[in-house]
């Protein structure tokens, strides 16, 4: 299961272990999901100007966000495990909206970038929040994983 991360931004540091969570949080999110041990997903990091121009191209939102996933699979149930790897799609952050969000919100950066990371690869999944329940479901899966990996609520101060 590779995970390939990508750091397109200057402006926040990241270092080998930032890489190493959030690799860990993504292979965590795909097991707990269930997904093939050969699926692939792409994390990019960026800054706000750059997720900016994506928001408002892909979404008319003429805003920075703090992540936005792009799934390869949309639509489609994942295909049984087989001799290719099926890259899932790619979660894209911004780190500078990251670090802004773990300061409001009194948690550790690197608790707010692996919960980016686990919502990011759970809409690669086909996971959504338009709905209460869906949004409940979705966020149960994001703790669990966190919980996990000792960043659950109260752990990730």
């Amino acid at each position: 299961m590779p995970v390939l991360v990508n750091n397109l931004q200057e402006k926040v540091p990241v270092d080998e272990q930032l890489v190493d969570l959030v690799v860990k949080v993504a292979g965590a999110v795909l097991s707990l999901a269930c997904a093939p041990g050969d699926a692939e997903v792409s994390l990019v990091f960026v800054d706000d100007e750059y997720i900016h121009r994506l928001n408002r191209e892909y979404r008319g939102v003429d805003r920075p966000t703090d992540v936005l996933s792009f799934a390869l699979q949309e639509g489609e149930p994942m295909p049984d495990a087989g001799e290719e790897e099926t890259l899932l799609g790619d979660v894209v952050i911004s780190l500078e909206t990251a670090r802004r969000q773990s300061e409001e919100y009194g948690h550790s950066f690197e608790r707010e970038v692996a919960f980016l990371v686990a919502h990011g690869v759970l809409h690669l999944l086909g996971y959504d929040h338009q709905t209460e329940e869906e949004g409940r479901t979705m966020r149960e899966k994001e703790e669990a994983v966190l919980g996990r990996l000792g960043l659950g609520r109260q752990e990730g101060h």
